[in-house]
């Protein structure tokens, strides 16, 4: 009996991820510009130096003592204005492996009980969350941060949970919904970048729906792999301000078998990619895991491989990719929502623009109950609650690396639209 219902369960859970939102208006020919949607725009200034709203948080494995002794993490926190967290870690700093994004997928945990242990993780760092609310009260909503996360752990930083402080006006919510995030790797990003032109695409044969996001701007889309990464290298090619990949992604173990579009990590890694570093374009993987690392030192040099830290290597100026697993239909919605936000105000930075979309599935998320039990009153599965919590876990999957202040301009398509030589020369 308990196997049966452990399967119905199992079951309502994967008929719950199945349905999101419906998607937003297109994108409207000529790429005009609509207005910002509740947070107000914040323009960018490439080269600009961080100033007091930029806020550090930099999270570093702790050192074991011995061997056996559990993995571990710990941070150190600065914000202009606000005194230093100093180096902090302890017994609620332990690997965390139940908040894990990656477990938001069908035949997964509940999505009630994923947030309930993201929750419960929130009040362990109790310590970090209070000191981001000095920094919220310091600085209201023009609060930026930065997380810098050597560790490989998965941490869910855009979902830490931040309690309220109603004396001060500061609601309670995950973190990417309340303050503009950014994360970075090696170091922390000292330059904004701006690109502008056109959108660079690859599609996957069951993704080439994806198209008809872009269709106000100047696109040139592929369907090879291999016609992609060559444009990728094309120095004389048209400007690029974003790139965008709508494809399959693979997470294992070995670094042999970290794919992206069916190519592994090192077919990137030998790429010179120079359109990246020629127009700083910013890079949109949608795909399964893109945003994960692997520990490796296979090579002989120990560092964090992935897809992400291969982009910004090659010179992109700031990457949004998936901390997880999505499903198809959802991660289209999703998706499409991120890119009207992200276009809507081009002079709204890439962080701000993905603070909006997470606050607007917050908003929906609060207004629809919030966390819900598993069971409601008459003993059923509550699949309409669990559904709601699917779509705000989903909402904070996708993470942002780059500079807080970085912005992206799309260009507008001609009258004539795309050179269909172009899109079939993949």
């Amino acid at each position: 009996m308990g196997e049966d219902r452990l399967r119905l369960i199992r079951s309502m859970v994967a008929s719950a991820a199945q349905a999101l939102p419906g998607q937003r208006t297109p994108v409207p020919d000529r790429a005009r510009t609509a207005e910002p949607r509740r947070l107000g725009p914040a323009p960018a200034h490439a080269g600009r130096a961080p100033d007091t709203t930029y806020a550090r948080i930099l999270v570093v494995r702790h050192r074991r003592d011995d061997p056996g002794d559990p993995e571990a993490f710990g941070v150190r926190a600065w914000c202009d204005g606000v005194e230093t967290l100093p180096y902090t870690t302890g017994n609620g700093f332990l690997r965390p492996v139940d908040v894990n994004l990656g477990l938001a997928r069908q035949g997964g945990a509940p999505p009630s009980e994923l947030f309930k242990s993201i929750e419960r993780w929130s009040g362990y760092q109790n310590l970090l969350t209070e000191w981001i609310n000095r920094c919220r009260r310091a600085h209201g909503d023009a609060l930026q941060i930065v997380v810098l996360d050597q560790t490989g752990f998965d941490l869910p930083w855009e979902a830490l949970v931040l309690p309220a402080d109603p004396d001060a006006g500061l609601r309670e919510g995950p973190l990417g919904a309340l303050v503009d995030v950014a994360r970075w790797l090696g170091g922390f990003p000292d330059r904004a970048v701006a690109p502008r032109g056109a959108v660079l695409g690859f599609f996957h044969a069951d993704m080439v729906g994806d198209q008809e996001f872009f269709q106000g701007y100047d696109h040139r889309p592929h369907f090879g792999i291999g016609a992609f990464l060559r444009n990728l290298d094309d120095g004389e090619a048209q400007r690029t301000g974003l790139v965008y990949m709508g494809c399959h992604g693979t997470f294992d173990d070995q670094l042999s078998k970290l794919t992206l579009a069916g190519a592994t990590w090192a077919d990137y890694q030998r790429l010179g990619m120079r359109r990246l570093r020629q127009d700083a374009s910013l890079v949109c993987l949608n795909a399964c895991h893109s945003g994960r690392f692997l520990d490796y030192s296979g090579d002989g040099m120990q560092g964090l491989r992935g897809f992400t830290q291969i982009f910004l290597d090659k010179g992109a100026g700031g990457c949004i990719v998936s901390a997880g697993e999505v499903g198809d239909a959802e991660a289209r919605v999703m998706i499409r929502q991120i890119v009207d936000t992200l276009t809507e105000d081009p002079e709204r930075p890439v962080a701000r623009a993905l603070r909006a979309f997470r606050a607007e599935v917050h908003e929906t998320f609060t207004a629809g109950g919030g966390v819900p039990m598993l069971v409601g009153d008459d003993g059923s599965f509550d699949v309409v609650g669990q559904r709601n919590v699917l779509r705000l876990l989903y909402s904070l999957m996708f993470q942002y690396y780059g500079h807080p202040f970085s912005t992206v301009r799309l260009t507008g398509r001609s009258l004539d639209g795309p050179d269909p030589a172009e899109a079939n020369a993949s």
